[in-house]
């Protein structure tokens, strides 16, 4: 067991300084509450910002009020913004959106340090787990669930393999083994 949560810590301090380049790292990447952002308009230092989506998905823009960013992707919000400041605002606004830091992803069950942890894109199961400190003896490697939010609902999955690449905002819940 001890070589296990070596082995899976070893694999984690490995995998977090390999850079990975997905999904996350893109203007593909859709945001959800709790991501953090930054917000860069060239030239207007008072419409650059970091800020953090909170529970009702909106953030504070100046000039334009609040702006619902939850399910929209990066580029989405960058023209958002850029096409919002256009015209009354500014003439030809050069705005930057990034992803600064990823809302958490949960991993519950038999694990030893159950709790929500800081995202870092390529994450897979078995990174998580051993994040949180590895498997108790009573984990089941073979029980793993999966849920994830998708296209406004919550997906279920089960049996997850420990290779599979997790998500922000994914709860993993590791269930007893029997045996």
């Amino acid at each position: 067991m001890m070589f296990r949560t070596i082995s899976l810590t070893a694999l984690v301090i490995m995998g977090l300084f390999v850079s990975v380049s997905n999904a996350q790292d893109s203007a593909d990447y859709v945001l959800g509450t709790g991501d953090s952002i930054s917000i860069q308009v060239h030239g207007e230092e008072d419409l650059s910002f970091e800020t953090r989506i909170g529970g009702d998905g909106t953030i504070r823009y100046p000039f334009l009020g609040d702006i619902k960013v939850t399910g929209r992707t990066v580029a989405e919000v960058r023209w958002l913004i850029a096409d919002g400041l256009k015209g009354d605002y500014l003439d030809n606004p050069s705005v930057n959106v990034s992803v600064i830091e990823y809302r958490p992803f949960f991993i519950l069950g038999e694990v030893k340090k159950p709790q929500h942890y800081a995202y870092q894109p390529g994450l897979t199961v078995r990174q998580a787990i051993a994040i949180a400190g590895g498997l108790t003896e009573r984990a089941s490697e073979e029980k793993i669930e999966l849920k994830r939010f998708v296209n406004g609902k919550f997906t279920v999955i089960q049996n997850v393999k420990l290779d599979m690449a997790i998500e922000p905002g994914d709860t993993i819940t590791i269930a007893q083994s029997f045996f």
